[in-house]
C-alpha cells in the first residue's frame, strides 16, 4: 500500500510539473511573438533610445520578482547571460529595418534553437548534458521546429511604406507628417542600413539575424552553469539554488547594465546628442514588460520541462504568432499560396512541438 501511494504521489507530482513547464512554454510562445506589436506604428530610429527603454522594463520587471522570491542570492555569473542577450538585442532594429520582423525574428530564431538546444543536449559550454526518455523524438521535435522557420521564410509580407523610395519593416513605418523636402532629408527614422543597396541591406540583416540567434541562444547557458555546479561538492556555486526563477534578477541586471553601458557609448558618440523619440517610451516599456514576463516563463518551463525540451517550443512558436499578427491585423501576409505556407507552418510546429513535448514522458 506505501509503495502505491509514493508511486501515485510521484505521477502526480510529475503530471503538475508538466503542466506548469507546458502552460508557461504556451504563455511565452504568445507573449515572444507578441512583444513588438506595440511599438509597431512607433518611429524608433537607429534603437538605442528605444532598446534602452525596452531594458529598463525588463529590470523592473526582475526588481519585483526578486522581492517576490524574497531576494534570493545574487549570483554575479548569472549577468554574463544578459550581457549576451542585450548584445543580440542591439541588432533588433537594424534587423528589422533591413530584411523585416517576420523574417529577422524567424532567422534569429532557428540559431537561438539550435544554439540553445544543441548547448544542453550535448553538454556544451560546461554544463550537464540533459538527458530525455525519448530521444530520438526530441531530436525530431528540434529539426521540425526548424523546418518550420524555413517554411515562413517562403511567406511572402508586404512590409513597404508608403513613401516609395524607402524599405520599411512590419515593425517601423515612417510618418507622412511633413512632404517638404526639407523634412524628407531629416527623417526622424533615418538609420544608418538606410545607406547600403537592397542586397547590402539583406545581406546584413541575414547576418545580424544570425549573431542575435547565437547570443540569444547562449543566453541561458551561465544560469544552467550555476545550477549544475551547485548541485556538486567542492564548487564555489555548490548549494547553488535549482529553482531558475532564482536567476531573474541577476540575469535581468546584466541586460540593463549592458544596455546603459551600450546607450552611454552610443550618447558619446552621438556628442551628447542621442536620437530620443519621446512616443516610443510607453510603447517601448510595454513592449520591455511583456518580454520580461515571457522569458520569466521560460525559466519556469527550465525548470519544469528542462533547456532541451523547452527550446524547440518556445523558440519556434512565436515566429507562427508574430505572422498571425500580420496576417490578421496588420494585413502583410496575402495571397493564397501565403496562407498554405502558414498553415502548414503550424502543422509543421504543431507536430514539433508535440514530439519534443511526448520526448519527456
Amino acid at each position: 500500500m506505501d509503495n502505491w501511494q509514493a508511486s501515485n504521489s510521484s505521477v502526480s507530482s510529475n503530471t503538475t510539473e508538466l503542466t506548469i513547464g507546458f502552460t508557461s512554454s504556451a504563455v511565452a510562445v504568445v507573449l515572444f511573438g507578441s512583444n513588438f506589436v506595440p511599438i509597431k506604428k512607433f518611429d524608433t530610429g537607429d534603437g538605442m533610445f528605444f532598446q534602452w527603454i525596452l531594458c529598463t522594463a525588463i529590470w523592473i520587471v526582475s526588481l519585483i520578482v526578486n522581492l517576490i522570491q524574497n531576494c534570493p542570492k545574487f549570483w554575479p555569473l548569472a549577468m554574463v547571460g544578459g550581457f549576451l542577450w542585450a548584445t543580440g538585442n542591439i541588432t533588433v532594429v537594424p534587423i528589422v529595418k533591413t530584411i523585416g520582423l517576420g523574417l529577422g525574428l524567424l532567422i534569429w530564431a532557428s540559431f537561438n534553437l539550435l544554439t540553445g538546444w544543441a548547448s544542453s543536449r550535448f553538454g556544451w559550454f560546461g554544463i550537464d548534458p540533459e538527458e530525455v526518455a525519448k530521444p530520438v523524438l526530441n531530436y525530431i521535435g528540434a529539426g521540425l521546429s526548424v523546418l518550420s522557420t524555413i517554411l515562413f521564410l517562403l511567406v511572402k509580407t508586404d512590409v513597404q511604406s508608403a513613401l516609395p523610395s524607402s524599405e520599411s519593416t512590419p515593425l517601423i513605418r515612417e510618418h507622412l507628417v511633413n512632404t517638404s523636402i526639407h523634412s524628407a532629408a531629416n527623417r526622424s527614422d533615418v538609420s544608418w542600413v538606410d545607406s547600403f543597396s537592397p542586397l547590402g541591406k539583406r545581406i546584413i540583416g541575414c547576418c545580424l539575424a544570425v549573431i542575435a540567434g547565437i547570443l540569444y541562444g547562449s543566453s541561458f547557458v551561465p544560469v544552467l552553469y550555476i545550477k549544475d555546479h551547485g548541485r556538486r561538492n567542492g564548487t564555489k556555486y555548490t548549494g547553488a539554488s535549482q529553482f531558475d526563477l532564482d536567476y531573474v534578477f541577476a540575469h535581468f541586471s546584466g541586460i540593463f547594465l549592458t544596455s546603459t553601458t551600450y546607450f552611454l557609448i552610443y550618447c558619446a558618440a552621438m556628442k551628447n546628442n542621442p536620437k530620443v523619440y519621446p512616443k516610443a517610451i510607453i510603447p517601448g516599456f510595454v513592449s520591455g514588460v511583456l518580454w520580461a514576463i515571457a522569458t520569466c516563463c521560460w525559466f519556469l518551463a527550465n525548470r519544469y520541462l528542462s533547456a532541451v525540451v523547452s527550446f524547440p517550443i518556445i523558440t519556434a512558436g512565436p515566429g507562427f504568432i508574430a505572422a498571425m499578427w500580420g496576417a490578421l491585423v496588420f494585413k502583410e501576409i496575402k495571397g493564397l499560396r501565403n496562407y498554405l505556407l502558414l498553415l502548414i507552418a503550424f502543422c509543421v510546429i504543431l507536430a514539433g512541438s508535440l514530439s519534443t513535448a511526448f520526448s519527456k514522458v
